[in-house]
């Protein structure tokens, strides 16, 4: 069935708005993927403060040469998705950032496997592709890098303490 030339409007001008108001934006081929999964999916994704959407290929094609991102838009096939992260905090999950809607995703990509995969993305105000996305989600939150980094710091404190602790104990 046709969609109405009101329809598309109305699907431009919020994938435009989500353009305008997202830190990331995130690409996702999804075919044959069921209902039942994308609103697993969705279900998922809304707590973490990362939305997503999906629209026909020309309108949001159309939606983000309007935003007019640097760099040249990754090819986009099949059926696509949008996962973003807004860019106010107070709209979404305060502790959400840049990182979330890749990393979010990615836990998907994984888990449908053949029915899933990037497409690209935005980030930092850039057009990046399939491989760029990929290598974003694989970074960890901000919450798992400061444990890593206490963790780092306190290592070799620790250490030292052991040892000090068997020195003693021999004595």
């Amino acid at each position: 069935m046709a969609i109405t030339r009101q329809k598309k409007e109305e699907i431009i001008s919020k994938v435009s708005e989500i353009a305008k108001s997202a830190k990331t934006l995130v690409f996702a081929n999804f075919k044959g993927l069921t209902v039942a999964e994308q609103n697993e999916m969705r279900k998922a994704l809304r707590p973490l403060g990362v939305g997503y959407t999906v629209a026909k290929k020309s309108l949001v094609r159309r939606a983000l040469d309007a935003a007019k991102y640097e760099g040249e838009a990754p090819v986009l096939e099949g059926e696509v998705a949008l996962a973003y992260a807004p860019a106010d905090p107070s709209a979404a999950n305060p502790g959400s950032d840049e990182l979330a809607p890749a990393r979010e995703l990615a836990v998907f990509v994984k888990k449908f496997g053949e029915h899933l995969a990037f497409a690209g993305g935005v980030f930092g105000g850039k057009y990046v592709g399939r491989e760029e996305i990929t290598s974003i989600a694989a970074i960890p939150g901000i919450e798992t890098l400061r444990a890593q980094f206490v963790q780092l710091i306190n290592s070799p404190l620790q250490r030292f303490a052991v040892v000090l602790q068997a020195k003693a104990d021999k004595n």
